[in-house]
């Protein structure tokens, strides 16, 4: 699949869920009491000037802003940004449609690049990672909050159970392209990515977000994924239907179900040249 399939692929899904990201993971908290928009805000608290990759509707630029700050946003999505612009913290941001691969922003122009659970469904992301080094200033903070799959054992777990058979059996057209680069997966691969374009090895963190929830308020979280976009409507509600049978053995005492997902965040700077 070519990159141009991916990004379209990536825009239906989004065109259809604008808010998938933060409305599934957005409740979620780590140990700490924290969402992994805080997490991940927190890693850039001092930078003045923010761009954030793939910021869809603007969660966590919302979280970002502040008097003085400058905030811009970029990404494929114009229906996530749609919902980006209706945000009141925002009205002051820049909110660019566009590609990673292809910053449209001058050389040295921000303090501070952050990226929630984007980078790492990017393609040609080494593009990627010499884009963001070209708008960094020396020095320059990139944190990158990126999936890390089911904590085990848990709703997600039950959900993927499922869904596993049902993709296999699927036919073509019913399965979604290659997404991302696998080197984004883990600390190894990042450096490899990012060391060539001037950054210091990352500095890497896994937290475990508890999004434990009633199992009729779990069915959004687990189904945000982009492998159930292409299935037909009656596949979906089967899945759905069985989810929720088997979700419910998992109930504790209070009824909410125990799901957990692990979140990798990884911080660098941009050395100097």
């Amino acid at each position: 699949m070519t990159a141009s399939a991916q990004e379209s692929f990536l825009k239906a899904f989004h065109a259809e869920h604008p808010m998938a990201t933060s409305e599934a993971f957005g409740g979620g908290r780590t140990p700490d009491g924290l969402s992994s928009y805080e997490v991940l805000a927190a890693r850039v608290a001092g930078g003045e000037r923010v761009l954030d990759l793939g910021c869809g509707d603007g969660a966590l630029l919302d979280l970002l802003a502040s008097p003085g700050r400058q905030l811009t946003g970029i990404d494929l999505s114009p229906d996530s940004l749609a919902v980006a612009r209706r945000r009141p913290a925002l009205a002051g941001a820049s909110l660019v449609e566009g590609r990673a691969q292809e910053l449209p922003f001058p050389d040295n122009g921000v303090d501070a690049c952050t990226s929630h659970m984007a980078l790492m469904l990017m393609d040609e992301v080494d593009a990627v990672a010499e884009e963001i080094a070209r708008v960094l200033v020396p020095g320059g903070t990139l944190a990158c909050a990126l999936g890390g799959g089911s904590a085990g054992g848990e709703a997600f777990e039950v959900f993927l159970a499922l869904l596993r058979p049902v993709i296999a059996s699927a036919p073509p057209e019913q399965r979604i392209p290659p997404l991302g680069d696998r080197r984004t997966r883990d600390r190894a691969g990042l450096d490899e990515i990012l060391g060539p374009a001037g950054f210091a090895p990352v500095a890497w963190e896994t937290v475990v977000l508890d999004l434990s929830a009633p199992v009729h308020e779990l069915w959004p979280v687990v189904s945000c994924l982009y492998d159930v976009l292409p299935l037909p409507s009656a596949t979906v509600e089967t899945l759905r239907s069985e989810f929720t049978t088997e979700a419910a053995a998992l109930a504790r005492p209070d009824g909410t179900i125990p799901c957990g997902f692990r979140l990798h965040i990884a911080t660098t700077s941009l050395l100097p040249s």
